[in-house]
C-alpha cells in the first residue's frame, strides 16, 4: 500500500503533463461561446455620444450586423480601427460599437480624431453586457443575424486574413438567408 501512495504524485505529475500538452495546440483566438445560435441577452445601456439616449438590443437587430467591442486602453483596437473604417467604408452591414470598460470622454476624443467606423456607439462602462456575452477582452466580435441571433464569436483584431477567410463568407451567407426570409 505504501509502494502505491509514493506513485500517486507521479501519476498527476503525468496527467498534469498531459493535459498542457494538448492545450499548445488550441488555437486561443478560437473560443466557444455558450452564447451561438442564442438571442443578444437583453440590455438597455447608454449611446456612447449621448448619455440621456438608451439602447437596446432592439436597435441593433433587423439586419445582419457585427457587434464590435473595443476601448482606447486596447492596443489592438487601435490596430484593427483603420480596417474597420475601411469596411464601414464600404457600407456591406452594420458595425454597432460596443464601448467596454472605458472612460466616456477617451472614447469620444478617440473616435473623433481617428474616425468613427459605427452605425451605433453603446457605452457599457461596467463591462455588464461583455459579461453577459461572455467577453474575455477586447476587442472581441459577435457576427449577429437578422433575427438577433448571435451566429459566429471571434476574439483578436480583424484584419483582411481574418475578413477573407472567416467573417466575410458567414456574413455573406447570413444576407442571404435574411433575403430569403424577406428582411431587407
Amino acid at each position: 500500500m505504501k509502494k502505491f501512495v509514493l506513485f500517486i504524485p507521479l501519476v498527476i505529475f503525468l496527467g498534469m503533463g498531459v493535459f498542457l500538452y494538448k492545450g499548445l495546440f488550441l488555437n486561443p483566438k478560437v473560443l466557444d461561446s455558450a452564447l451561438e445560435g442564442k438571442p443578444i441577452p437583453a440590455f438597455q445601456l447608454e449611446r456612447l455620444e449621448v448619455a440621456t439616449e438608451m439602447l437596446t438590443e432592439q436597435d441593433l437587430s433587423g439586419k445582419v450586423s457585427i457587434l464590435n467591442f473595443w476601448a482606447t486602453w486596447c492596443p489592438a483596437c487601435k490596430y484593427e480601427h483603420p480596417y474597420l473604417m475601411m469596411l464601414s467604408k464600404r457600407n456591406l452591414l452594420p458595425i454597432y460599437g460596443i464601448n467596454y470598460r472605458d472612460e466616456r470622454a477617451l472614447a469620444i476624443k478617440e473616435l473623433q480624431t481617428q474616425g468613427d467606423p459605427y452605425t451605433l456607439n453603446v457605452f457599457d462602462k461596467d463591462g455588464r453586457l461583455g459579461l453577459d456575452l461572455g467577453v474575455y477582452g477586447a476587442p472581441e466580435t459577435f457576427i449577429v443575424d437578422h433575427n438577433g441571433i448571435i451566429r459566429y464569436r471571434y476574439a483578436g483584431p480583424i484584419d483582411q486574413t481574418v475578413w477573407t477567410q472567416t467573417l466575410y463568407p458567414m456574413i455573406q451567407q447570413l444576407q442571404t438567408e435574411a433575403k430569403a426570409d424577406g428582411a431587407s
